[in-house]
């Protein structure tokens, strides 16, 4: 199969999961990869307008194929998707966002983490995508291309001045991340973004960091290190073959339930059923 054939195979949605497609792209690496960076650049300047196209999936699997091939040049246009401000970019990706953009944008940093951060402190970004950008900061550390020290004098920085003082999901995963890499150097941190409340409680509460800083610092970075969470991406078939769009027939009983467009998710994400399970049915 060639490049042209493969992108034509990866451009729509049909049903079916395109597995001899993606293989023939994990073989053609070189000669297809600029092809699925300019398909990241036109899904980028055409984010909206590709809304009303439902069949629309080749920035989905070219987002896990640079991923999976660690590429640098689409950490940039990663990022300036995600940027855009309101809610586009995340119907454009579902569920993806609160899944493995994290992983995602760590596969392609080449350890560099400054663009990430700026999508965490960009106020007009989808707050899920904020929250994806710390996890990918995470994950940094979690494989070992940054220091644990790093990361979280990073979130230190924005616990104290450059997240804006409002209740978000941001600050919930903020407080989230950070147990997950022992909080002790940002613990006074935490504990004033709960009086100040701007971290919703039924997310994690303090207890829960208790009971993190109480397992030791050596248990907690093992079980980081560990975690599926806190990987690359390593295999775009494995990641995406089992996804209910393409296995219709174990859809499960949430359409049923007829759940609203506007209503939080059955699956548990979190996001709004348009942006998560329902983009997909």
């Amino acid at each position: 199969m060639q490049v042209p054939d493969i992108l034509r195979q990866l451009k729509r949605y049909n049903g079916a999961f395109p597995r001899k497609a993606l293989q023939a792209a994990i073989a053609h690496r070189d000669p297809i990869t600029p092809e699925l960076l300019a398909i990241l650049d036109y899904t980028r300047q055409n984010a909206e307008a590709l809304l009303e196209q439902p069949d629309y999936m080749g920035h989905m699997y070219a987002m896990y194929l640079l991923a999976q091939f660690r590429e640098g040049r689409a950490y940039p246009l990663l990022i300036d998707l995600f940027s855009i401000p309101g809610d586009i970019a995340v119907d454009l990706t579902g569920d993806v966002v609160t899944e493995d953009l994290g992983r995602i944008l760590a596969s392609v940093s080449g350890g560099d983490m400054r663009l990430m951060a700026a999508l965490a402190e960009n106020r007009q970004a989808n707050e899920w995508a904020r929250s994806a950008a710390l996890r990918s900061l995470v994950i940094l550390a979690a494989r070992g291309e940054k220091s644990r020290d790093d990361i979280l004098a990073c979130f230190q920085s924005l616990f104290q001045e450059k997240l804006e003082r409002e209740e978000s999901v941001v600050w919930s995963s903020l407080v989230d991340l950070s147990a997950d890499l022992y909080p002790d150097m940002v613990y006074e941190d935490i504990k004033q973004a709960y009086v100040d409340n701007l971290v919703d409680p039924t997310f994690i509460d303090l207890d829960n960091v208790d009971h993190v800083l109480a397992q030791g610092k050596d248990k907690v970075l093992a079980d980081l290190r560990t975690n599926r969470r806190y990987t690359f991406i390593e295999d775009t078939i494995k990641e995406m073959e089992w996804w209910a769009c393409f296995r219709p027939q174990e859809r499960p009983a949430q359409e049923k339930k007829k759940v609203g467009r506007n209503e939080r998710c059955p699956c548990g994400s979190g996001l709004k059923y348009k942006h998560c399970c329902g983009k997909r049915h």
